[in-house]
């Protein structure tokens, strides 16, 4: 790899870095805003408890799908698939361990990306509200910079996940190859990180999805039925 691309490699994982602090200083503003009233923390309290509880069984079951996944990949490579003369690595198990090891790599990265979101997000919702009492501005100020923390994480973890990964194999190059040879080969040897990271996302998108549905269903129901609509 040449010194210029070593520094790319190294600006994109710089950069990341930077986006997360900058997240990490977004939430902490956030989380120091005002949470209004008893009343209004009691339900935002209710909210907490049942998305918490939500994550902690999606993501036990999420964690356990991406090591069965990990395990049939490792397995898949390493003694199903036959090399050919233009794999990156001729020997069927350490290719298997690239790959799994960056399906894990970005399943991790997924999940913490989405679990910071969510955990930020449940927690900038009453935050909003408490706000708009007061002033537009300030509620839009909430949320605007509630919602960036998640975007700010979800690419600066797989920016960074991609960049580090890089950086690592780049340094561990095959004695006698050539160093521009085997830059060419690692995007083949990570291409499991975004296999990893599009699983979770996937389980993760569905079963928000079913799980918000369930509750707007529920309040739709009660709120009817408090208001003696049949």
């Amino acid at each position: 790899m040449t010194p210029t691309q070593s520094s790319l490699i190294y600006v994109v994982i710089g950069a990341s870095a930077l986006a997360l602090v900058f997240a990490i200083l977004l939430a902490r503003w956030v989380l120091s805003r005002s949470r209004g009233t008893p009343e209004m923390q009691k339900i935002s309290n209710a909210i907490q408890q049942g998305a918490e509880a939500y994550l902690a069984r999606q993501y036990k079951t999420i964690g356990l799908l991406s090591l069965v996944v990990a395990a049939l990949l490792g397995i898949g490579y390493g003694y199903f698939r036959h090399t050919t003369a233009n794999d990156p690595v001729q020997d069927p198990k350490t290719f298997a361990m690239y790959v799994t090891a960056s399906f894990l790599l970005g399943a991790l990265s997924s999940a913490v990306a989405g679990y910071v979101g969510m955990w930020v997000s449940i927690r900038t919702n009453i935050r909003v509200a408490a706000a708009a009492m007061t002033s537009l501005n300030d509620a839009l100020q909430t949320a605007l910079r509630g919602g960036a923390v998640s975007g700010l994480f979800t690419v600066a973890m797989s920016l960074l996940g991609v960049g580090g990964l890089f950086a690592a194999l780049s340094a561990m190059a095959p004695q006698g190859m050539d160093a521009n040879e085997w830059a060419r080969h690692i995007p083949f040897l990570i291409v499991g990180y975004g296999f990893g990271a599009s699983f979770v996302a996937l389980f993760a998108q569905l079963g928000g999805g079913i799980y918000t549905k369930a509750a707007d269903v529920g309040a739709d129901l009660v709120g009817k039925g408090g208001a003696g609509i049949p």
